[in-house]
């Protein structure tokens, strides 16, 4: 297993005042490329009806930030690695059911103005919301007791930092932050405390997920091609 180790990670300051330019605007959201920041409507006005908006009329799944919507980021490889953690939680769950996982198409409010859709989240039962709750507003209102982001290219350290204290302050346990270039998970217990799997370590769901354990080498596996048919 990789060894703990105290992180030193600037926390991320809730903007107070009104943002004077673009660059104050993508300083606050973790210096994210201007690419990913809507302005239809203009940052600092959005609100949670266009989140819902531009997911079920335009297919774009964006975060609400302080007023301002912020496209997700999501590559073909984060895609994949999405989907295969999705899949494991949900085959561990159906053998220890303590609760529900759900896709990155899910968003959570985590506080007035803030809405998230990690890539995955596991929501114990307490914390499981029913359909029947509020059909005109499919943003939960709950707690993403484990909540997983896959980090892209155009996600920056900033913005993970910032996402990781949100998620925290919601009521979060644990959080992973997975990385498909260097084939690394961070295992988060608090803002600022991780520790670091490789290749060759195992994820485990400590007290949270107990006897949930997934090799880094089966998530990260290389596709092979398939050996060539001989001709008769």
């Amino acid at each position: 297993m990789g060894a703990n180790r105290q992180a030193v990670v600037a926390d991320p300051v809730r903007v107070r005042h009104r943002a004077r330019t673009l660059a104050d605007v993508l300083g606050d959201l973790g210096d994210i490329p201007a690419g990913r920041v809507c302005i239809d409507p203009p940052p600092g006005r959005a609100t949670e009806a266009d989140v819902i908006r531009l997911a079920e009329n335009e297919g774009r799944l964006c975060e609400l930030v302080d007023g301002t919507l912020v496209e997700k980021a999501m590559g073909w490889e984060e895609t994949k690695l999405e989907g295969l953690i999705f899949g494991f939680l949900h085959d561990y769950l159906k053998e220890h059911p303590l609760g529900e996982v759900y896709p990155g198409t899910g968003f959570i409010r985590l506080a007035e103005g803030v809405v998230r859709g990690p890539d995955v989240t596991v929501c114990l039962w307490n914390h499981v919301t029913t359909p029947m709750q509020d059909r005109k507003n499919p943003i939960a209102r709950t707690v993403a007791d484990l909540a997983v982001e896959v980090v892209s290219r155009s996600n920056t350290a900033k913005e993970m930092a910032r996402k990781c204290k949100e998620y925290f302050d919601s009521g979060t346990t644990i959080v992973w932050l997975v990385y498909p270039k260097t084939r690394t998970i961070e295992v988060y217990i608090s803002p600022t405390r991780f520790h670091t799997l490789g290749i060759d370590d195992t994820l485990d769901g400590g007290m949270l997920l107990p006897g949930l354990r997934l090799p880094l080498r089966t998530l990260f596996a290389r596709p092979t091609k398939g050996s060539r048919r001989k001709k008769k």
